[in-house]
């Protein structure tokens, strides 16, 4: 192809309009499916809002859950201690009502506090109550022959 030098405007307008031309196809050839790849991208941006919510439900559910094993973990963990409280006071020979009363985090020192509570239980009772009435006996006949009877009773027991 050999050069044409361009002298007027037709000319300059004809060779710009091709130029124009060819840079429009091969736009259209590079970008042809650019309303296609918008579409999609609309699409890809509706799924992941979808599932945006569908994440965020699902975390909800799950908060809810783990908040829920906590409280039966928790409601567990308060009758093992029950249990523990109760055997150990059996054990120790506490009385059943004095089980709750125990306190502690581990069996040891739920064991520990239940030693503490039997000292203090039988040490109320260390002295064992008197056979006999250690009052004076009254110038009373009637209560002196009555008291007599009673000592009567509870001395053959011996």
């Amino acid at each position: 192809m050999d050069f044409v030098p361009i002298t007027t405007q037709e000319d300059l307008n004809k060779v710009i309009s091709e130029r124009l031309t060819r840079e429009r196809e091969a736009t259209a050839k590079k970008y042809g499916d650019y309303d296609e790849l918008k579409s999609k991208v609309g699409d890809y941006e509706k799924q992941l809002a979808d599932y945006a919510g569908q994440l965020k439900a699902a975390g909800e559910k799950q908060a809810a859950h783990d908040q829920t094993v906590a409280e039966l973990e928790a409601k567990i963990r308060g009758y093992e201690t029950d249990s523990a409280k109760t055997r150990i006071a059996l054990e120790t020979g506490l009385p059943y009502e004095l089980a709750s009363r125990l306190s502690g985090e581990t069996e040891d020192d739920i064991r520990k506090d239940a030693q503490k509570l039997v000292e203090i239980v039988h040490k109320g009772s260390g002295s064992p109550q008197p056979k006999r009435s250690t009052e004076p006996s009254g110038t009373d006949k009637k209560t002196a022959a009555l008291r007599a009877f009673t000592e009567s009773l509870t001395s053959k027991g011996d």
